[in-house]
């Protein structure tokens, strides 16, 4: 009898914070877990979203059994309409809340028929394959969060989740430290998958409950407006603005499509809880005292079509701030988004508005455990085997650094890489071989952009471009109207003139006599016209622009 196989193959969420995707094979057989976006950073010119390759699941989608979501939040459900584009028909498991969330991204994009969405409860076990799947409930900063605990034959890879330790959180639903110690006293951890978000910072990640004082204080002490912005997936915190409000005589309107959607959601099952008669629509807001109202937004991350982003811009069409109104940043920025928030911060303030955020007061609190959570999970699996995720390189360092520190052998700890294949075995673990895992890019209506857009988007923006417009005769190859040169973003033309009179001179100077040495050929003059202007550009202005020969033949 041949030894069981089983193999891990990550497809994202290593090395960044976003893109979470992984691949578990046993006996030939495939689940999914989590299936997420990351979002551009500054350099990604013009994209939305940043996706896995789905190259492998591509490839092996008759071997797929199904796709499993530890939680809610887009960067663990947000390429779930992607990937369906790659496959004929996918079971999704996860809780009610992240099954509808997935859902409305799915219906939108036009693909329900190809999504079977399961919801399952708490500590429920599924059969998928060659495998059983356990939903373990962990506490994050979404409601119903799970670590799964994945029985193979060769024992079980526990998958944390995003999670940290609250004993006090805000549904009262905590984390099930008990199961995983019976796990780890029964079958035991095999392999242990744990988030690395906060591996860096020492001590305990603070309960979200913690930090119902401070909103408390800063919305109630206010005797204006208040505008919170927040993830719009952040039930938790949404429940506390929303409680605040309540207690401080509020009523609370909503604003931002993705805000609106869930929170329907949440209500609808049970997750959110707000009084019929506190929550209204925007427009309503117009009769009320400014101290009657706490609008919940989008927005907290910068992005640049969010309705706080737009209040900031004054182009909302819903609410134009004043200098009496506080704005409230009740989340921290996700590394890459330092800048877009703190450009809508000073425009918030260029307004006059008084703006709060978590540098200046506990407004946020992490979802992500810190080294004392992390221990305690590592003290309580007692894993054989430990690779970090979900995180950058930093992270990972330190969360493998803390597990050997706690007792594990280095060669039992491994710090991966999107596209790393780690084959199990029962007395080793290694990477093995690799897939395709590179960005895909999302622009727009247009999925798949490749890298060579992002490069030539880069070299617009750095270094400007330059049109070198030839028209010749299609017989004789003689050059009867140009060269004549057009340039955006590389030098002020009408101010140049000399520059570009000497530029033209020595695109000519290359193309003379061209006609003379054999059969016309188009590319032959676009090619050589190319090389002379960017020799003179690079020699002349030290600057590389993208330069664009346009050649017409009469």
């Amino acid at each position: 009898m041949t030894d069981p196989s089983v193999k891990i193959i990550f497809l994202g969420g290593l090395g960044e914070v976003g893109r979470n995707c992984a691949c578990i094979e046993v006996n030939g057989r495939l689940i999914m877990v989590d299936c997420g976006v990351l979002f551009p950073e500054l350099d990604m010119l013009g994209i939305d979203l940043v996706l896995p390759d789905f190259s492998f699941v591509r490839e092996n989608a008759h071997r797929l059994d199904g796709l499993v979501l530890t939680h809610g939040h887009e960067d663990h459900i947000g390429a779930i309409a992607y990937l369906l584009r790659n496959v004929d028909s996918l079971d999704i498991y996860g809780s009610p809340l992240a099954i509808e969330f997935a859902r409305g991204r799915v219906v939108e994009h036009g693909l329900a028929g190809k999504a079977n969405f399961i919801a399952v409860s708490d500590n429920e076990i599924r059969d998928l394959g060659s495998v059983q799947v356990e939903f373990i409930p962990v506490t994050h900063s979404v409601p119903e969060a799970f670590a799964l605990a994945i029985h193979t034959p060769l024992g079980v890879i526990l998958h944390t989740g995003d999670f940290k330790i609250d004993h006090t959180p805000v549904d009262g639903r905590k984390t099930n430290l008990a199961r995983i110690g019976e796990i780890a006293n029964t079958v035991g951890v095999k392999l242990l998958l744990s988030d690395s978000t906060k591996a860096e910072e020492p001590g305990f990640s603070d309960s979200e409950s913690s930090i119902k004082q401070s909103l408390g204080d800063v919305i109630t002490q206010h005797p204006g407006r208040v505008i919170a912005a927040s993830f719009a997936s952040h039930i938790h915190r949404i429940q506390q603005l929303a409680d605040v409000a309540v207690d401080s005589g509020r009523y609370i309107a909503v604003l931002g499509r993705s805000m609106k959607r869930n929170i329907s959601i949440a209500r609808q099952l049970g997750a959110l809880k707000i009084p019929e008669d506190r929550l209204i629509d925007i427009e309503q807001t117009e009769g009320l005292r400014p101290r009657e109202v706490l609008v919940v937004s989008t927005g907290s991350q910068g992005e640049p079509m969010s309705a706080l982003s737009l209040m900031a811009a004054g182009e909302n069409r819903w609410i134009t701030l004043y200098e009496d109104d506080l704005v409230l940043l009740s989340s921290h920025a996700v590394p890459g988004n330092e800048t877009a928030v703190g450009r809508v911060i000073d425009k918030l303030m260029r307004k006059g508005v008084r703006v709060v955020h978590s540098a200046i007061a506990k407004v946020h609190v992490s979802g992500h455990g810190r080294q004392g959570d992390l221990s305690t999970m590592m003290s309580v699996a007692r894993p054989q085997n430990m690779i970090p995720v979900h995180g950058e390189y930093r992270h990972m360092w330190h969360n493998a650094d803390l597990a050997m520190r706690m007792g594990l052998p280095k060669s039992n700890v491994l710090i991966c890489q999107d596209g790393d294949v780690v084959e199990l075995t029962d007395s080793t673990i290694a990477v093995v071989d690799k897939v395709p895992a590179g960005y895909t890019y999302v622009d727009g209506t247009v999925g798949d952009v490749v890298e060579e857009v992002i490069r030539d988007r880069q070299v617009l923006a750095e270094e400007g471009l330059v049109v070198l417009v030839l028209t010749v005769d299609a017989k004789s190859g003689k050059i009867l109207y140009g060269p004549e040169i057009v340039t955006k973003g590389w030098i002020h033309a009408p101010e140049a003139e000399e520059l570009l009179d000497e530029a033209r001179q020595a695109v000519a100077a290359a193309l003379e006599g061209i006609e003379t040495e054999g059969v016309y050929d188009p590319e032959i003059f676009r090619r050589r016209a190319r090389r002379a202007l960017g020799k003179f550009v690079a020699e002349r202005t030290r600057r590389r622009p993208m330069i664009v020969p346009v050649v017409t033949e009469v």
